[in-house]
């Protein structure tokens, strides 16, 4: 067996020092038992006995006293927490990094975090700790818990935390700050959301979708810049930098004067620039509601498309297949990537809206 990407010795070590028990090791490193721990054994890591556990650092006390830390990291954990069935562990997963070392320091745990690897893309962290699990099922974090978590009885004072932990996990808020919402399995927890929102003379409702399996999914909506403000000023008082940067940057981006905002230090993505030009109105539109499905803005679904022509690094276009209905379109690429797609129309004789047309494959291209 061959290990998976980044697992070094040290990596291997580590892993096994958390306490996974192996069926996990051999899914996140790719090795089989007996070659992990001829690993640990050349290193000389004394082996536990098989399993059980091996305890690391952690404040067991966490979840016990109500804080605005545990109420945020419980906000975390309530979207994008898990907890295992078999071991006395518990995990968190987020594609930031920076957030779970975070949220281990805030635990006083080990930063021990598993890279995503086959169908798991996404880094997680892990916590040994039967007290901390026990305590988060208390709360209703329990295994396959996302149908069923119930919305727990956060004192009012520390309410503006944990729900800065839900958006922090499973909310979305559009670049421009005019919506916000919330996505959830959990009727409660949708339900507990609105409730607080009310409570705050904020106004929301509650979108129901269906998932991929059937299952009803429910989305709780804010809508309007002035409402984004009035919450992101609840939010973001005294949260002591316990947040996502680009959710809060987003929420609170209409604070920022109209003629600041175009400046690089302003934008939302770092290194961005605004651009020009004419697109057909057709194949706009089908981006918009591409973007409106997978939640995404229209521009970073363009540099997608971007991204993957100038790796193919070829264009078979026709310009009589021109369309007719260009309208002006502007909005902000990355400032690299835009550069990128301007020498390739210029070194393939065409003009930078034929080659963004053609990148999306609509139109008379698809």
């Amino acid at each position: 067996m061959a290990r998976n990407p980044g697992m070094t010795d040290d990596k291997i070590i580590e892993l096994y020092n958390s306490g996974l028990p192996y069926n996990k090791l051999r899914e996140i490193i790719g090795l089989s038992d007996r070659a992990i721990r001829n690993v640990l054994t050349k290193h000389g890591v004394e082996l536990n006995p098989i399993g059980r556990p091996r305890i690391h650092k952690v404040n067991e006390d966490f979840f016990k006293t109500w804080s605005p830390e545990m109420a945020w990291v419980l906000g975390l954990f309530i979207t994008d927490g898990h907890v295992n069935k078999s071991v006395h562990s518990v995990y968190l997963s987020q594609n930031d990094e920076d957030l779970l070392r975070k949220v281990a320091k805030l635990m006083g745990a080990s930063p021990t975090i598993a890279q995503g690897t086959g169908t798991r893309k996404t880094p997680m962290l892990i916590i040994n700790s039967k007290i901390i699990k026990q305590d988060l099922e208390r709360i209703g974090i329990t295994p396959n818990k996302s149908y069923t978590v119930p919305f727990p009885d956060v004192p009012d004072i520390y309410l503006p935390a944990f729900v800065r932990g839900v958006i922090d996990g499973d909310g979305w808020v559009d670049r421009e700050g005019y919506l916000m919402n919330i996505t959830t399995a959990s009727l409660e927890v949708a339900q507990g959301l609105q409730t607080v929102f009310t409570n705050w003379g904020l106004s929301s409702t509650i979108a129901t979708i269906t998932s991929s399996k059937g299952k009803p999914i429910y989305r709780v909506w804010i809508r309007g810049k002035d409402q984004l403000l009035r919450l992101s000023d609840i939010l973001y008082t005294n949260c002591d930098g316990n947040y996502v940067e680009n959710k809060m940057i987003r929420m609170t981006i209409n604070k920022i004067p109209t003629h600041l905002r175009s400046k690089e230090e302003y934008l939302t993505d770092k290194g961005r620039i605004a651009f020009r030009t004419t697109i057909s109105k057709s194949i706009l539109m089908q981006l918009k509601n591409m973007a409106k499905e997978q939640e995404k803005p229209m521009n970073h679904i363009l540099e997608d498309y971007f991204e993957q022509l100038l790796d193919k690094g070829t264009i078979l276009y026709c310009k009589s297949d021109r369309p007719k209905d260009r309208i002006q379109y502007k909005t902000t690429y990355k400032k690299d990537l835009l550069h990128d797609i301007r020498e390739f129309a210029k070194s393939n004789g065409l003009y930078i809206n034929d080659v963004i047309e053609y990148s999306t494959g609509l139109g008379k291209y698809d």
